[in-house]
């Protein structure tokens, strides 16, 4: 979870929420990315989406089993599915989001039993960390804006 905090803090760099994701798979980073929807006028371009491409590039497969995804949010539902998609054994995850949470907030998209594919979930992991850095940039994009 470090490692996304560390990803997260680069997206600050960007004025993009910061939101940090990595791909672990045998104890090793395999795909890291942080917010860029911004930066790349990408809908799609949230910090799980490109740290699961780049896994899937650096394996050579979109097939992600046994593999971990660190994120400091708690998915959305488009990222919640894409880890379903990807097979990805384990979501381990910092802050929840009561807005958009598609693992325990609004939905539990990635053990839903009609879905062909179950992610083990493990939430709470550095809450505070993730949680205040989340606060703080909204906190001061209000600011800018008064």
């Amino acid at each position: 979870m470090e490692q996304a905090i560390l990803d997260a803090k680069k997206a600050l760099q960007f004025r993009e929420v910061p939101v940090g994701a990595v791909v672990v798979l045998n104890g090793e980073i395999i795909g890291r990315g942080f917010n860029q929807r911004e930066t790349l006028n990408d809908p799609t371009a949230h910090a799980e989406i490109i740290a699961i491409r780049a896994a899937a590039e650096h394996l050579g497969s979109w097939r992600l089993t046994n593999a971990k995804l660190y994120v400091t949010l708690e998915p959305c539902p488009m990222c919640a599915g894409a880890v379903v998609n990807a097979r990805i054994s384990s979501l381990i995850y910092g802050a929840a989001d009561p807005k958009a949470g598609a693992v325990s907030s609004l939905m539990n998209l990635v053990q839903d039993e009609r879905l062909n594919h179950r992610v083990e979930v493990t939430a709470g992991i550095c809450q505070e960390t993730c949680s205040q850095m989340l606060k703080d940039f909204f906190a001061e994009l209000r600011n800018r804006k008064k």
